[in-house]
């Protein structure tokens, strides 16, 4: 399975997503690579910094330009290829969704992000005429933690307008151990915050509900 995780806006948690799914991936038994497509490098430095600390490696390699035929290959040999594309229309986002099986589109809650959707939603159709197996779902991320604010309401109002994309069930919260958990190269699913971990876990359960069925090693509980 090929899952980019992309948009036209950065800050929104992209890397943060990619990252935290694919530890989830690696420690239930997923044979996963990650491709860092987005020349900031977020992915690989994250991915070194944890492969440098003695946890469970996840693989990862740097890819820009064209990733189409990196992604097809590393999906013969990997159950889970995420591609972490960059936070604008680029090269490398226009062909991972030609390639991906699932797209993540991380939006916050905001109408500066949300105006960016209308375009990517007129990218996403043209991809999908050239790979109609292309699913794509709008993730809201960094989104407050204070019930009383009623950005993500509003929010998931102007999201059911769109035609090449859904709305994700899941909601990725700004919380600080998103942000600790990256510094040391780890997964929140490795953390003690347990609101995190259950954020991670229905995002992965959504985007990923026969990754495990497939022959993967399952282990009774996750990183306890």
């Amino acid at each position: 399975m090929i899952l980019l995780i992309g948009g036209e806006k950065g800050g929104v948690g992209k890397s943060n997503i990619g990252g935290n799914l694919a530890v989830w991936a690696t420690l239930k038994g997923v044979d996963t690579m990650v491709i860092d497509a987005d020349p900031q490098g977020s992915a690989v430095k994250f991915i070194a910094r944890r492969n440098e600390a003695g946890l469970p490696v996840v693989h990862c390699v740097q890819k820009t330009g064209d990733v189409f035929a990196t992604a097809k290959d590393l999906a013969q040999r990997y159950q889970l290829v995420i591609i972490d594309a960059g936070g604008r229309d680029s090269k490398e986002l226009r062909t991972a969704m030609v390639a991906a099986d699932r797209m993540i589109i991380p939006t916050q809650a905001s109408q500066v992000d949300l105006e960016t959707l209308p375009h990517l939603d007129e990218l996403i159709g043209l991809a999908q005429g050239i790979n109609p197996g292309l699913e794509a779902f709008a993730v809201l991320s960094r989104a407050p933690t204070n019930p009383v604010i009623n950005e993500v309401a509003d929010a998931k109002t102007l999201l059911v307008e769109f035609e090449s994309f859904t709305m994700a069930r899941s909601i990725i919260r700004d919380r600080k151990i998103y942000r600790d958990a990256w510094l040391q190269g780890k997964g929140v699913v490795e953390m003690g915050n347990s609101k995190a971990r259950a954020e991670i876990q229905l995002l992965a359960d959504e985007m990923f509900p026969h990754l495990l069925n497939n022959g993967c090693r399952t282990p009774s509980a996750l990183a306890q």
